[in-house]
């Protein structure tokens, strides 16, 4: 093959990066790079960091013959995190809410491993992979053409003594792993022979720290295991059993409609799930919990959900970037921008999902957000940007909670509403409901936004195998 012929298959950005690949230079290159090997270079390398909601839809829908995608995250898989407390008490199965990347795209170049640090001047990442055991693939460096950071958050403790080591968290599979077993430890060691008064009390006591939807969902989940699976295998502990909700908001769930939050403080109560608002935690201890009020409360779980915060990367960035409130700063074309000049920091870096924020236009960390801003972008990026390209907006689709026992609350909007659903403000419509109707509306939702028919197929059918013959309650 020529120099004329390679001369037309390559721009001069990409046949420069041939010859670094090449140790004999250009001539070497003809001869040991075949015509395909020449396409794959001649693609724009996308490099991802992450692999949730944001992430991952990237990957999927990225086109592959114009980019060369790569996903760096710890995890080869997606979590639907929606259903993630219903996997904690056995209403489904792990397996259910997993997707795994490779399987949705094999042409993406998957790296399982950790961004720490990034150089925008070169455009380099320093990468940690979760092999430590290997001194020689600890870590390494990587290169990108376009950087897309989707690295999400992680749970936020404010600095409470004894809550990272002692609580437990729901952003992960391995978390709701973690709450099976413990909640079965709880109810064995409650039931052994020489079990005190005090010990079924302290071990039974649960308590959830945080009034949002995870909060809430976790807690009637724990509600529904307890009142209909280990009620029949441990009766005699059933009056030892306590659940409380706390949270430092003078009420819960304060994303809903008013009346939405009344019914859902309504039912918990009848179903015996005590709340505590304006309530918060100084310090949590291995088997107890000092709240601001003075009291020590003995506790056998404590499951964490009060929020996020920025991740390890996100912090290490220091001054390179904009950031709000420990989030990273974007434009309205979700382009990362520079903290000593404001502007765009490169047309070709990217920050999206829970880890960024659009300047002047603050959205919360919910994964309607994120898949939103994935598919934004990917139409940008598969069409390509320009001075054209119109900003991203973010349409609010409503917000639900599951609240145990068949019931839910759901308040949906009209994204695109018709001038038959306005209402006589010009507001779009908005649906209410609560109870049995709001439960089937929460369930076909979850079921429908399923990336996969596989799990599309498994979680109704694990939902009637639940319903027909109860929960697991093994320990693993």
């Amino acid at each position: 093959m020529s120099a004329n012929t390679l001369g037309c298959l390559l721009n001069r950005a990409n046949l420069k990066r041939v010859m670094r690949q090449s140790p004999t230079g250009f001539l070497g290159a003809s001869r040991h790079f075949s015509v395909s090997t020449f396409s794959q270079y001649s693609k724009e390398k996308v490099t991802i960091l992450g692999s949730g909601w944001a992430g991952f839809r990237l990957a999927k829908d990225l086109n592959p013959d114009k980019y060369e995608v790569s996903l760096i995250s710890p995890r080869n898989h997606f979590v639907f995190t929606p259903l993630l407390a219903s996997t904690s008490v056995g209403t489904l199965e792990f397996r259910n809410i997993c997707e795994t990347i490779r399987h949705h795209n094999p042409n993406v170049n998957f790296v399982e491993g950790t961004c720490e640090d990034i150089d925008f001047a070169n455009r380099k990442l320093k990468v940690a992979t979760s092999f430590t055991t290997s001194p020689d693939l600890h870590s390494f460096e990587m290169g990108y053409d376009k950087l897309i950071v989707a690295v999400g958050a992680r749970v936020n403790t404010f600095g409470i003594k004894g809550v990272q080591e002692n609580a437990y968290f729901l952003k992960e599979i391995k978390d709701a792993q973690k709450i099976r077993r413990r909640v079965m430890d709880c109810f064995e060691k409650a039931s052994l022979p020489g079990a005190s008064e005090e010990t079924k009390k302290r071990v039974l006591n649960f308590a959830v720290v945080g009034g949002g939807p995870t909060g809430v969902e976790f807690s009637a989940e724990l509600h529904d295991f307890v009142k209909e699976d280990l009620s029949r295998i441990y009766p005699n502990l059933m009056p030892y059993v306590r659940m409380t909700l706390y949270d430092v908001a003078p009420k819960i769930l304060t994303a809903f409609d008013s009346r939405l939050t009344e019914y859902a403080t309504k039912l918990f109560s009848r179903e015996g799930i005590r709340i505590q608002t304006r309530t918060s935690v100084l310090e949590l201890k291995r088997d107890s919990m000092i709240l601001n009020t003075g009291k020590e409360i003995p506790v056998g779980l404590v499951v964490w959900a009060t929020g996020v915060t920025e991740t390890p990367l996100i912090a290490s960035l220091g001054e390179k970037v904009r950031k709000q409130n420990k989030r990273l700063v974007t434009d309205d074309r979700l382009r990362l921008l520079s903290a000593a000049s404001g502007q765009v920091i490169d047309e070709n870096v990217y920050g999206l999902g829970d880890c960024a924020s659009i300047r002047d236009n603050a959205i919360a960390c919910t994964a309607q957000a994120a898949e939103q801003q994935a598919r934004y972008l990917v139409k940008v990026l598969n069409k390509g940007m320009s001075e054209n390209t119109p900003p991203f907006q973010f349409h609010n689709r409503g917000v639900m909670a599951y609240l145990g026992n068949w019931n839910a609350i759901v308040e949906l909007k009209d994204p695109t509403p018709s001038n038959s659903s306005l209402t006589l403000s010009g507001k779009p419509a908005t649906i209410k409901q609560a109870g049995r109707v709001a439960w089937f509306l929460w369930r076909s939702a979850y079921m429908s936004k399923s990336v996969s028919w596989r799990n599309r197929i498994f979680i109704p059918f694990y939902w009637f195998m639940t319903y027909v013959f109860g929960r697991d309650v093994s320990r693993f």
